[in-house]
């Protein structure tokens, strides 16, 4: 289906638009948002998979736990993940005892972390994107921003906005606590201000910091055992923009649709609690199970309105929660063992980084269109979904059409 019967379509579906006699202040963009640039960062401390279950238990002091332990080490095994990236080391924990217990009070300190270093990471990836983007930062018009590292006020966004050198009249918008669905949000956020703000640059960044999070081991809490052996580090940032100026922009996937549902019966699959001993996070439902029971059924419409007969006509950038998900989704669609390879790529080299990750597979997915000489930037396929899912249990998508790669473009 052509881009423009597929942006009308979902048109159809918003409320109405009451008219009104007055003239529009700022006019809309013409086309719909695209993708400019991209970036990613990740902290320089690495932790191999195999050997983090002997630094944890270490750093703990939990080594008189050996039931416990072997339970983790085989948690871990089973992760999908190779390497991990953290801000804290050592001679951090070591320096902060509290956060090295289970539930001590030491929110203080993890805030204190936080607060300094999500704007740092974000700066990092911020600069990689804009590097890319190729246009001066002063074009960027609006900062959009997710973390669930932290909450503080003022908050992330302009920390990060004063560490990049932003204009101050920079239009901010910042998101704490979504959680690893944040990473769609923060695009489908940048998507009504660019359509909505003719000749707006977004700069839309994810970035977590793991500090939050840290904790003991504990024998009666053992989904905090699957998120010690999941989550890492790191920050993603995109360039967002309608319109692209020919010659000067070179957009990569354009954003058609956007939608998002709270999956039935799935109160309490994922939860997050702030308290004094940080963020603690739980499990209490089959999430896996959740997700594949319903994501067909909230897809099905909008692919059949691009004209896809089957699902792996389509390309994927699924957040790589982990690796049961991965794997039943997978199954459930009948789809073909690559589509989820980028989900995998990322998850195996920088495990689960929360809002970020599945960022950093859409860019995995450009980088493999690229390296394989797709056609697209799709991996050869024209339409795909960017799939982020977490605490509701909350399930958000954006519909991309991915365009022609250069390869493509000078044939």
């Amino acid at each position: 289906m052509a881009p423009q019967a597929v942006d009308a379509a979902c048109a159809a579906e918003a409320t109405p638009v009451i008219p009104t006699s007055r003239p529009r202040l700022i006019a809309q963009a013409v086309g719909p948002a695209t993708v400019l640039a991209m970036g990613k960062a990740v902290p320089h401390n690495v932790f191999e998979q195999a050997t983090y279950p002997d630094f944890f238990f270490n750093i703990t002091k939990c080594n008189d736990k050996p039931t416990l332990k072997a339970k983790f080490q085989r948690i871990c095994d089973k992760s999908g993940i190779k390497k991990r990236h953290f801000y804290l080391d050592q001679k951090i924990l070591e320096s902060s005892p509290s956060m090295c217990t289970y539930m001590e009070t030491s929110l203080n300190c993890r805030q204190e972390i936080a607060i300094a270093q999500v704007p740092k990471l974000a700066k990092e990836a911020a600069q990689v994107a804009i590097k890319e983007w190729g246009r001066p930062k002063s074009e960027i018009t609006h900062i959009v921003m997710a973390t669930t590292s932290g909450v503080n006020m003022p908050g992330a966004e302009l920390a990060t906005a004063k560490l990049l050198g932003l204009r101050p009249n920079v239009r901010r918008v910042m998101m704490y606590q979504q959680g690893c669905f944040a990473g769609a949000t923060v695009l489908r956020v940048a998507k009504d201000l660019a359509e909505n703000n003719a000749g707006a640059r977004v700069l839309a960044i994810c970035s977590e910091v793991t500090a939050v999070t840290f904790r003991a081991p504990c024998e009666t809490h053992i989904d905090g055992l699957v998120g010690s052996a999941l989550f890492g580090d790191g920050a993603a940032a995109v360039i967002v923009g309608a319109d692209p100026r020919p010659e000067i922009e070179r957009p990569m996937f354009e954003m058609h649709w956007a939608g998002e549902m709270v999956l039935p019966e799935s109160d309490g699959a994922i939860d997050g609690h702030l308290t004094e001993a940080g963020l603690v996070f739980h499990l209490l439902k089959d999430v896996p199970g959740l997700i594949t029971k319903n994501i067909g059924g909230f897809l099905k419409d909008t692919k059949n309105l691009v004209g896809a007969s089957t699902w792996n006509d389509l390309f994927w950038a699924v957040h790589p929660g982990g690796p049961a998900i991965l794997d039943q989704v997978e199954a459930k669609l009948e789809l073909e063992k690559n589509k989820f390879q980028a989900s995998r790529d990322i998850l195996a080299d920088y495990g689960n980084m929360s809002s970020a990750s599945v960022l950093f597979v859409l860019d995995r997915v450009r980088e493999r269109s690229l390296e394989s000489n797709k056609y697209t930037f799709g991996e050869g396929s024209e339409w795909g979904f960017l799939i982020g899912f977490g605490p509701g249990l909350t399930v958000e998508t954006l519909l991309l059409r991915a365009l022609p790669t250069e390869q493509a473009a000078s044939a």
